[in-house]
């Protein structure tokens, strides 16, 4: 039999991940995330699937952000009876993500029906899944710690080793069992860095014959992630000076937490002036929650800085946690300098679009862009710092300062893969397939690989069949 892979989501793209392999006896998912981007087609993406749900024997997510778990409560509500398997820390920030994601979509659901009623039309838009769905999805999890094995089916074996991504992220390696030999196929999830805060670095994997791996930054070098600090430090005492307030947009999860993690820093040592720090996102709250019960994800850093002079690293005088939505708006009302964090991580909805919308015109303001913004988002047109951009259905001036910090980015770049991947024994791994990357990153990272003398780099086509050479 031949072992098949298969992806139907960021393949050619970054978001959506869902990737599968079929060893002719078991057929296995890895990652459900949801599509992001322009509203409608995103949503036509995100219901429109081309397989079976009950067709699957085993879904395995490599670490929680939206794009990689939050389809898994339509997988279960399409017919998905089997195991997920995850880490710990990854299942515990996925429920959070996934609760979130179910009462945003029935709070659309309600404005929009109130719209259509308005207009005199039929209101025919329902929520991929509601919170009922998310918690029967959470019955599914079987939790493994990292380096761990475990079979998930009668043919397959699964270990996770550290990704060095976000919390509980791991790579995944898989031991298929095939006439008699053992082929070893490892799938990256999103890759992270060395030296980040918080948590470990990425964990070497063993030797494997077929590496599916992420090319966010295929073409891109990132800035040391020693500068960091240095940078915000800058960018937060100059809007500072001019008595304006610093926009983060940061994904709740992860992000946020690395952001505030520098922060606590940077007030300790007094290198920034003592200003209000505003995290306004429920979900990061919740999310930093998470962080604080899961120490055996933190590097040895943050152990000896924090953890063992029990002092809390998401919490000192100038930060305050913002929850309820009259708190949020009376942030906007603020007349001296403050820093404000809020997600979306792209700007594309949430608390961060109304901050836009009251900052972005004034040129005594900074908008700090610290992650990877998509095609068609509102960040990436910040980030091209276009004239004009549109908010909450307004269009506004761009005149706010924007500023960026590279170095902050959870996903490795290509020279960082690449330090990765040459660990491995290169005679015996015999292809690299690429995915989770939008074209020109992919077609860089390609011939980037090649030139290092990689015998076969393939760019995964959605829906395309791959078998493996098994000889």
């Amino acid at each position: 039999m031949s072992i098949t892979l298969t992806s139907l989501g960021a393949a050619g793209e970054v978001t959506g991940s869902k990737h599968f392999f079929d060893t002719g006896t078991s057929k296995v998912m890895i990652d459900c995330g949801a599509f992001q981007g322009k509203r409608k087609e995103a949503d036509k993406k995100n219901r429109e699937w081309s397989f079976d749900a009950r067709n699957i024997d085993a879904a395995v997510l490599t670490h929680a952000h939206f794009d990689h778990s939050g389809l898994v409560p339509l997988l279960v509500k399409k017919g998905y009876t089997g195991n997920i398997y995850s880490t710990g820390a990854t299942r515990d920030l996925a429920n959070i993500i996934m609760m979130d994601s179910a009462k945003i979509q029935s709070r659309d659901a309600e404005y929009l029906k109130k719209q259509a009623e308005k207009r005199g039309e039929i209101f025919d838009w329902e929520p991929l899944y509601n919170e009922k769905d998310a918690v029967k999805a959470m019955e599914h999890f079987i939790t493994l710690s990292y380096e761990r094995s475990i079979s998930i089916a009668p043919d397959v074996e699964l270990t996770f080793y550290d990704a060095g991504h976000i919390l509980g992220s791991s790579l995944a390696v898989f031991s298929i069992r095939q006439n008699g030999k053992i082929i070893r196929l490892a799938y990256s999830g999103d890759l992270g860095r060395k030296n980040k805060p918080i948590i470990r670095d990425p964990a070497p994997i063993p030797d494997v014959d077929y590496l599916v791996l992420e090319s966010t930054y295929g073409n891109r070098l990132h800035e040391s992630t020693e500068t960091a600090m240095e940078t915000l430090a800058s960018i937060v005492n100059r809007t500072a000076r001019r008595g304006g307030k610093v926009i983060i947009p940061a994904f709740a999860i992860e992000r946020t937490q690395e952001i505030v993690f520098y922060l606590h820093l940077l007030a300790d040592a007094r290198t920034i002036p003592g200003i209000p720090i505003y995290v306004d996102s429920p979900m990061a709250t919740n999310a930093t929650s998470i962080f604080k019960i899961h120490p055996e994800c933190y590097d040895d850093e943050t152990h000896r800085a924090f953890t063992d002079h029990h002092k809390n690293p998401f919490g000192f005088n100038d930060l305050h946690y913002i929850e309820h939505v009259r708190e949020s708006k009376q942030l906007n009302d603020l007349q001296e300098p403050a820093i404000i964090i809020a997600s979306s991580g792209m700007c594309e909805a949430g608390r961060i679009q109304h901050h836009l919308l009251h900052t972005i015109r004034d040129p005594e303001n900074t908008i700090l862009l610290v992650g990877f913004m998509a095609a068609h988002t509102l960040g990436r047109y910040i980030r091209e710092r276009r004239k004009e951009v549109r908010i909450l259905g307004l269009t506004v001036p761009l005149r706010a300062e924007v500023a960026e910090i590279g170095s902050l980015s959870a996903h490795g770049d290509y020279r960082e893969m690449w330090e990765y991947v040459d660990h491995l024994d290169l005679d015996r791994l015999k292809k690299i397939f690429l995915v989770h990357g939008e074209d020109d990153a992919l077609t860089a990272f390609s011939r980037f690989l090649r030139d290092k003398g990689i015998r076969e780099v393939e760019i995964v086509e959605q829906g395309k069949e791959y078998p493996l050479d098994q000889a």
